[in-house]
């Protein structure tokens, strides 16, 4: 199969977890189904809301139109850190002393639920406690370190100001150290939730949309080929949620991060997690190499807004001039990609009922760069909501929660948001389709249309309306992954135009390259969004 056929692919670019292959879990799904819990996405937040579901007794359906791992939880550089990257500072302004050390704790738990999760289900996902060195740049702001460093022993982390962190050859100046921090591998760890999910009953479907969820008792997802599936509870663990319109995405912002791995000699750089607070900032971690003699450091960051930029190749070699100057011996990339962080207003994730769908329905967004973390931290927080149980994490996380402590962001992301709109007047990329070459795509303006037009390796050429079918935004090419990217909301959809990443849940539609003369310009069934919608 051609790369241009690859289905339900978050991206062209290949992380280096996704050499480790999960086995074609998979459910017969029937025209109609009664389950307790149906969960849609099989990512790590699906996944460990399953798992902890089943433990407790109850039939799970987890779906996702992809395969297991497909998604963004593949995508990260899998660091576990309760050392979040919003820094407890800020969190205490927005959440207070209380929330800081609620959201400390909650973390904290989640690396101890990963590693215990491992242990009880006896299978190997690399993981590995280690140390994190969060640092300044060159000629940064010291005064950061230490007003983190006071906020992070107030919110109940260990912590210590240390002369520097043990890059040999490097110098970072005075950094904090914070133990108990971890790593492991991502894809092992779901193939391992995914096995022991089904020895306790549960169900997993690949290759399933989820059409349309709806609240009520029983709640309702209608999955592609119409069919149906009633259940207790339904879980959008979608990473950007396929079940709000407006209200969640107008509270968060989707950006776009980049990964290396650069090979190094063997045990040169001592294994630990490092940060550092430029901005954008950038993080590192150390992972076996492809040889007995090599390890890998796997750098990240240079982030922006989805869609907003073309410019991956310049971005992955801003990483790479990073690392050369802190990692001695560092020499050629040996792998490439990027992933999709979802910001929330005010630091942290949405999880628990969903503010849009109804009765019964569960949501969990906004990881903040935090994703494997915060999709355990669900988990457990949305397997207790459903069973009943008290949580004291609940009101942190509540996806109903004002946005008002996060006010200036929420201001500043819609603006932006609202820039977007005036592509709908642009000219296109291309003066033609001519100067599409394989493997490429650009928006062409065809009449008062906007097409997105993409050329396979053949040379044939596959035209999709421009329009995101989310909220109406002009979609740009995205040339690293061959996506469509939508700069309003963060919707991406394939070089084919199916979509992979929500707040859409529709493909981009099929049209004729040909606009006929009495067209006019129009997007159905969408309302543009406003800074003044309700928060």
């Amino acid at each position: 199969m051609s790369d241009d056929m690859i289905p339900n692919d978050s991206g062209r670019s290949l992380s280096l977890w996704m050499r480790e292959s999960v086995p074609d879990l998979w459910a017969e799904l029937p025209a109609e189904t009664r389950i307790d819990v149906c969960v849609i996405g099989a990512g790590i937040t699906g996944l460990s809301v399953a798992y902890h579901l089943t433990r407790a007794g109850r039939r799970v359906l987890v779906i996702d139109d992809g395969p297991i791992g497909g998604g963004e939880t593949g995508r990260t550089t899998a660091h576990l850190a309760s050392a979040i990257d919003d820094r407890y500072y800020l969190l205490e302004q927005h959440h207070g002393e209380r929330g800081a050390r609620l959201a400390a704790h909650s973390h904290a738990a989640a690396i101890d639920d990963i590693e215990a999760i491992a242990a009880q289900e006896a299978f190997d996902c690399d993981f590995l406690r280690v140390d994190g060195y969060l640092f300044a740049p060159p000629g940064g702001d010291l005064d950061v370190l230490r007003r983190e460093l006071a906020a992070a022993r107030r919110a109940g982390l260990e912590g210590e100001l240390v002369a520097r962190a043990p890059l040999p050859g490097f110098s970072t100046g005075p950094c904090i150290r914070f133990p108990h921090q971890a790593q492991f591998h991502p894809i092992k760890y779901l193939r391992g939730l995914a096995e022991a999910v089904q020895r306790r009953g549960g169900r997993i479907a690949t290759g399933v949309r989820a059409e349309h969820v709806e609240g009520g008792t029983p709640a309702k997802v209608i999955a592609e080929g119409s069919r149906v599936i009633l259940a207790d509870a339904v879980v959008v663990a979608t990473n950007s949620p396929i079940s709000s319109r407006l209200r969640l995405p107008a509270k968060e912002a989707q950006y776009r991060t980049y990964v290396i791995a650069m090979e190094v000699p063997r045990r040169t750089v001592p294994t630990a997690l490092y940060w550092d607070t430029d901005n954008p900032y950038h993080y590192a971690r150390v992972a076996p190499g492809p040889s007995k003699d090599t390890d890998l450091i796997i750098i990240g960051g240079e982030d922006h807004k989805v869609g907003q930029d073309d410019s991956a190749t310049l971005r992955w070699d801003r990483l790479a001039e990073w690392a050369r100057e802190r990692f001695v011996g560092a020499t050629h990339i040996d792998h490439k990609w990027s992933g999709q962080i979802v910001e929330p207003v005010d630091g942290l994730a949405y999880i628990g009922r969903d503010p849009s769908a109804g009765d019964n329905v569960y949501v969990a967004t906004g990881d903040s760069g935090n994703g494997l973390t915060h999709g355990t931290i669900a988990g457990m927080l949305i397997s207790d909501l459903i069973l009943g149980r008290s949580n004291e994490w609940a009101g942190l996380y509540d996806p109903t929660r004002s946005a008002r402590h996060g006010a200036r962001t929420f201001v500043r992301e819609n603006l932006n948001t609202a820039t977007q709109y005036a592509d709908w007047l642009g000219a296109g990329d291309v003066h033609g389709e001519d100067e599409i070459g394989p493997g490429e795509g650009a928006v062409v303006r065809h009449g008062v249309r906007l097409l997105a037009v993409y050329r396979d390796e053949a040379g044939r050429l596959h035209h999709r309306s421009a329009v995101c079918p989310h909220l109406g935004g002009i979609v740009s090419w995205n040339a690293a992954e061959r996506s469509w990217d939508c700069p309003a909301h963060g919707s991406r959809f394939d070089c084919l135009g199916r979509c992979v990443n929500g707040p859409a849940n529709t493909d981009l539609k099929p049209v004729e390259p040909e606009a006929p003369e009495h067209e006019t310009v129009r997007v159905e069934s969408t309302t543009f969004p406003s800074v003044t919608q309700p928060i």
